[in-house]
């Protein structure tokens, strides 16, 4: 089953080679598009639904996540909550490039409760604040600007869905590097549909390029296949009709010893 074109249209937008403020203006644009479920009219018919509290995550459907069937959140916030040595309740975590929220559902599921965010799209960060997940959310375009937080502040950090060709720089890696504590956590994604594959080298020279230097240790590198549906034949891994992705999860260094007993 093909993608709708109206989605493959708008996924090819935000990931194209338009300028910043175009791309912002996309993802405002996109924002309201996530938080939507099904009408009474069945899937072809959709209604805006405000997330105010915890309780309705579960019913959310998003209709282009859901089109997309977009697996990062949910692969990410599993790959992290099994690296985190301790219950995460009390741990401070930033969400970067948050969108909607989606990571926060599935972080939120997993014990994590101190989120959180920011993003650059202020219709993406309006849905955001109406989950009712983050207790703290500003505007922040990562690679345009420091993030908004002194340093070591964080007990993790996660950019999903972020770190692609024409969104967040590989360089503002070192960026998110400076708000984690030492012994943090990083959980990091990318695709490896091919016109993102430049840009997949690029960051793994930089992930590389820090480990040698001492700054984190690589917990888990994991290549998922069926990421996400893929957007046209050219972009499919083997003719599958999806893309390929990969989540990242580092720990700064310098990592605390194990407590005896």
């Amino acid at each position: 089953m093909r993608l709708p074109a109206g989605v493959r249209e708008r996924v090819a937008a935000v990931h194209g080679g338009a300028a910043l403020p175009q791309r912002l203006r996309l993802y405002d644009g996109w924002a309201a598009r996530y938080e939507q479920v099904p009408g009474p009219g069945g899937p072809e018919q959709f209604r805006s639904v405000p997330l105010c509290c915890p309780a309705p995550l579960t019913a959310v459907s998003p209709q282009d996540v859901a089109a997309l069937e977009y697996r990062a959140p949910h692969l990410a916030a599993a790959s992290l909550a099994f690296a985190f040595p301790a219950p995460p309740a009390g741990a401070r975590l930033l969400d970067v490039a948050c969108g909607t929220g989606l990571v926060a559902r599935e972080l939120h599921r997993r014990g994590f409760r101190c989120l959180h965010g920011v993003d650059g799209s202020a219709g993406m960060l309006e849905q955001a604040r109406s989950t009712g997940l983050y207790r703290q959310l500003r505007r922040c375009v990562l690679g345009r600007e420091p993030l908004p937080a002194p340093a070591e502040h964080y007990d993790a950090v996660t950019v999903v869905g972020a770190l692609g060709e024409g969104q967040v720089p590989s360089t503002a890696v070192p960026e998110l590097l400076r708000v984690t504590k030492p012994g943090g956590f990083l959980c990091l994604t990318t695709r490896s549909n091919p016109s993102n594959l430049r840009y997949k080298a690029e960051l793994e020279a930089a992930l590389e390029r820090l480990e040698r230097q001492g700054a984190w240790q690589k917990v888990l590198a994991q290549e998922v296949e069926r990421w996400e549906r893929a957007t046209s034949e050219e972009e499919s891994t083997q003719g599958t009709g999806y893309i390929s992705g990969v989540v990242y999860v580092y720990r700064k260094c310098p990592v605390p010893p194990l407590e005896e007993g």
